[in-house]
């Protein structure tokens, strides 16, 4: 697999704690958006790119704008996951990614995410930097 490779798929192990679930033991739905979002940011840190950097250094942040979440089953106190993200689409200020939590048995969750890029301050799109452009890689 090329690094290549690992930007076009990225995967995150995760581990559900207590703060994950609801009474039951079960990943309350929030929960998976939150495991979504740390893959996406781990993915950045994978080609290289520190978010506070991003923020202090080009003045621009991501932020969630859209989001579709598909239920399929529960995952429950102490699985061990795995959440998936993969551009699949890069606008001049936005990124579309295909995103799913599996367990050993296969998909929990899947979703499609866009996030935008935006100012820093005033939360308006901006351009995803020239410099980033490089390091996303569109799966097919």
């Amino acid at each position: 697999m090329t690094d290549a490779d690992i930007y076009r798929q990225f995967t995150w192990p995760v581990r559900v704690y207590w703060e994950d679930t609801d009474a039951g033991g079960v990943v309350y739905h929030t929960g998976y958006l939150r495991f979504m979002e740390r893959a996406r940011s781990e993915w950045l840190r994978a080609v290289g790119v520190q978010q506070a950097e991003l923020r202090e250094q080009q003045g621009v942040m991501f932020v969630l704008c859209a989001a579709q979440i598909d239920f399929r089953r529960a995952a429950r106190l102490d699985d061990l996951l795995e959440v998936c993200c993969t551009v699949t689409e890069r606008k001049r200020a936005s990124l579309c990614f295909r995103q799913e939590v599996r367990d050993a048995a296969g998909v929990l969750v899947s979703g499609v995410i866009r996030v935008a890029c935006v100012d820093a301050r005033t939360f308006r799109p901006q351009a995803i930097p020239a410099g980033l452009l490089p390091l996303i890689c569109i799966s097919e």
